[in-house]
């Protein structure tokens, strides 16, 4: 049984669906391929990453790292441009469009 972030792909457990975060699985694989297509790229967390660095409140980042090399790559976001203006209004469409319906009254 994987009991990753506790459970489900049809391990069940979690309290709000498929998982942890109450999202459908398969609407979240489409949220992740919208990402893709905005960014152009199949490394999203070193987006997500710099995307974080960008709050003035956020001192500190700390990403899950299963080897070393993955710190490295994880610590080079830092150095990535900014999000423009225009891929933060996407994202949030991507936000608005496909997960907000089905989570944000959760928050």
């Amino acid at each position: 049984m994987n009991y990753h972030r506790t459970t489900n792909r049809h391990g069940e457990q979690f309290d709000k669906g498929e998982t942890f975060s109450g999202v459908d699985y398969d609407l979240g694989l489409e949220a992740v391929k919208a990402l893709k297509d905005i960014f152009k790229t199949e490394e999203l967390t070193k987006i997500a990453i710099r995307w974080i660095l960008m709050f003035d409140a956020v001192s500190t980042v700390i990403p899950g790292a299963s080897q070393a090399k993955y710190v490295y790559e994880n610590a080079a976001s830092a150095h990535l441009k900014p999000l423009t203006n225009e891929e933060l209004d996407a994202v949030k469409k991507v936000y608005d469009t496909l997960i907000k319906p089905s989570v944000h009254e959760n928050w």
